[in-house]
């Protein structure tokens, strides 16, 4: 098992594209199977049974390492803690057990599920309300905290997170988030607000949703245009617009075309007006 003097050296650096495994329950085994062997080497999950299937997760990752394909160090690999309220009956905790505890039992299950001995990143999934920090989130978090310390992770994350919480989790933490990620829509500027406090202290935005939570304003004349001039698919151009303004896309994509296309994305060559243009985007 790690320690707290493990060297990270030798670890996968953050990827620029992570492959989301939500929502894909029995399919979650072979997709995850076909995004590695796509190239992606950055895997967001999450040990939350209601919309992810972490062992399944698992099963690929401990395929392509028995194979040779790819080695640990090569490997991203996320997940998330979830409090019980974003659960259904099958917890991956006692639900009587301290917030605290939780987190621990939580954190070994994933490790079981992932068939690894440390998690590159552990991000909190979700604050435990809408509003402010509660010592649940504190307790979680201190939790989160003693894990990096020990070696056990090597960066930790809060996601589903308001600028106004994540500001309180930047004051109060001694291990700040090294990864933010949110559901990101093109009305609010792309969440410019959470995005720039990500940059102040130094955190990496993770946007999900990208195409989805926008389907509108991608369908508008200015996505098109830009689409059309680099002659690529327009999800090529939102993710190489994420790239180049420093937000981490997710992709869950079941296509294994759109993965490749998706991983492409950084060939795209956009000018700074489409850029702007882009940062700008409206459904109007």
């Amino acid at each position: 098992m790690p320690s707290a003097l493990q060297d990270w050296t030798q670890a996968a650096p953050a990827p620029s594209f992570l492959y989301g495994t939500a929502w894909k329950e029995d399919r979650t085994e072979a997709l995850t199977r076909l995004a590695i062997r796509a190239g992606f080497r950055g895997i967001d999950t999450a040990n939350q049974r209601k919309h992810y299937f972490e062992a399944g997760v698992g099963a690929a990752l401990n395929d392509a390492l028995g194979s040779g394909e790819v080695s640990r160090a090569e490997l991203f690999l996320q997940s998330k803690f979830t409090f019980l309220g974003g659960q259904d009956t099958r917890l991956p905790y006692e639900r009587a057990a301290a917030i605290g505890e939780q987190v621990a039992q939580s954190f070994e299950s994933s490790l079981a599920h992932l068939h690894t001995d440390y998690l590159d990143s552990y991000v909190l999934h979700g604050p435990s309300s809408r509003r402010g920090l509660e010592d649940a989130d504190w307790q979680a978090w201190r939790a989160m905290e003693a894990l990096a310390q020990a070696g056990r992770i090597r960066w930790l994350g809060v996601s589903n997170v308001s600028l106004e919480q994540l500001a309180a989790l930047y004051a109060g933490a001694k291990v700040p988030p090294k990864f933010v990620q949110n559901r990101c829509y093109a009305q609010t500027g792309w969440d410019s607000a959470v995005r720039a406090l990500c940059r102040t202290h130094g955190s990496v935005y993770q946007g999900f949703s990208l195409l989805t939570a926008n389907r509108a304003e991608l369908a508008g004349p200015v996505a098109r245009r830009i689409a059309q001039r680099v002659g690529r698919p327009i999800a090529q151009v939102v993710f190489r617009f994420c790239q180049i303004v420093g937000i981490l896309p997710l992709t869950g994509t079941s296509q294994v075309e759109h993965m490749r296309l998706d991983l492409a994305a950084s060939e795209v060559e956009l000018l700074a007006p489409e850029v702007s243009a882009l940062e700008t985007l409206s459904a109007k």
